[in-house]
């Protein structure tokens, strides 16, 4: 299926693209990466304390309160796997790419925004509105990943796939300075610390639905929408592409040994991201630093803005030593990181550690997942590009399963974070055994040549 003669390489519509990532990159932070953890997390450890217990009871399962909301990004995962594959196809096929996109992300700000309403007994509703939201977010996603080889040529992906990273950390950066201003002048104001995490929480899903706007008025769409033949429905059309898809993945070898590699170290990434605020804040016989909020949330402030460099930087830096090479680099960064938050981030210099820690993080964590969206995006086949991504998306930011399921576990199991964080070294240790054996220039040929 060829594309349209559409121009590629525009600025106004990379600027529109790259504006998603910045409205929905409040969902990461407020929510995902600051304060929804620790919030829900502290509500589960009153109603247990209140019930005279160690965990709190979930549907009859006792659950550790600082393993809650890991469980639930595993079990959001386990539903993107279930339904994300199936939403690419069908967004390929009918051609709705935009609209699909509009759709899953007004409700996963809607979702967001009714986060406002998670308060103490009802602890338990942070877990399920963030399913909602989170499942949105890796749906939307994918669709506006399946855009960058269609709005960028192949010596332009990783320019702009670092500055769509970059946009999103500044994006989610400017809404998380906002909310620390407001949760530290929250008590000036008469406003209880309680309510103004949950204004802080609603504010990130009016951010993402508010500046997505600027995205759809400048995102075009690529082809007509293709009409449904006679007695089928997207859905069955969904399937039919998807096995279609399957039946052919024996043409693209290096893409799946990469998309494996970053199945696996991205993982670890995310995880990394997704507990940290869980880890810091954690009291300190729990393995945690104990930090303060407003301590904790200078420090991701901080990473956000630095990250808005270092994703920038690392445009640069697979352009002059290559693009699978610069990956390699930041894994093994990413691993030091691991080791030190386990043996290190003790005594009184605990916090000045921590922040070092998240310059280290900062600086690789945009380049690593930039560089390698613009990689994939150019080992995948024309007219597939939302299929192959939705798969890329079950392992991409905030949406992996099997490293908070871990981390989850590890805690659980040793009562220990610090066990936790350490378990997490696997991924990275797998992504460099894996990594070096992908063929980029193979992968990019094989897609060049499919003809589906």
């Amino acid at each position: 299926m060829a594309k349209e003669n559409v121009m590629v390489n525009d600025r106004r519509e990379i600027f529109g693209w790259a504006m998603y990532d910045w409205a929905n990159s409040a969902f990461s932070t407020t929510i995902g990466t600051v304060f929804l953890g620790p919030y829900v997390a502290s509500l589960a450890r009153t109603a247990a304390e209140a019930a005279g217990t160690t965990n709190v009871s979930f549907l009859g399962i006792p659950v550790a309160p600082d393993s809650f909301l890991p469980y639930c990004i595993s079990f959001s995962v386990g539903m993107q796997v279930l339904f994300l594959p199936i939403l690419g196809a069908i967004a390929d096929y009918s051609h709705l790419r935009k609209r699909m996109m509009q759709v899953f992300a007004t409700i996963g700000a809607v979702a967001t925004l009714l986060m406002f309403l998670v308060t103490g007994g009802l602890w338990w509703l942070g877990g399920l509105l963030f399913i909602v939201a989170n499942l949105a977010f890796g749906a939307a996603i994918v669709f506006y990943n399946a855009y960058l080889p269609d709005i960028a040529s192949p010596d332009e992906t990783d320019r702009v796939s670092s500055y769509g990273w970059a946009m999103g950390y500044m994006g989610g950066g400017i809404l998380l300075a906002l909310n620390l201003a407001f949760f530290t002048f929250a008590e000036d104001l008469g406003v209880p610390g309680d309510l103004a995490v949950r204004i802080n929480l609603a504010s990130a899903g009016i951010w993402w639905l508010g500046f997505s706007l600027i995205t759809w008025s400048r995102l075009r769409p690529r082809h007509a929408a293709r009409q449904l033949p006679a007695g089928d429905t997207y859905v069955s059309i969904g399937f039919k592409q998807l096995r279609k898809t399957f039946s052919e993945v024996k043409h693209f070898p290096e893409t799946l040994k990469f998309l494996l590699a970053y199945f696996l170290y991205n993982d670890g990434i995310q995880t990394v991201i997704a507990v940290a605020s869980t880890f810091a804040a954690a009291p300190l016989i729990q393995g945690g630093l104990e930090l303060e909020q407003s301590t904790l949330i200078a420090v991701i402030l901080m990473i956000q803005f630095v990250a808005f460099f270092g994703a920038l930087f690392w445009g640069k830096l697979a352009g002059w030593i290559g693009a699978k090479q610069s990956v390699v680099v930041s894994l093994v960064i990413w691993a030091g990181v691991v080791i030190y938050a386990y043996g290190g981030l003790k005594g009184p210099t605990a916090t000045a550690q921590f922040f070092v820690l998240g310059v280290f993080i900062a600086i690789v964590m945009g380049g690593s997942q930039a560089i390698s969206r613009s990689l994939f995006a150019q080992m995948i086949p024309n007219g597939k590009e939302a299929e192959f991504f939705s798969f890329y998306e079950i392992s991409e930011r905030g949406t992996s399963w099997i490293g908070p399921l871990v981390f989850g576990l590890a805690n659980q199991i040793f009562g220990n974070l610090r066990y936790a964080i350490l378990s997490l070294i696997f991924f990275f240790i797998m992504g460099l055994i894996l990594l070096p054996f992908v063929n980029v220039s193979k992968a990019i040929t094989d897609a060049k040549k499919y003809e589906g």
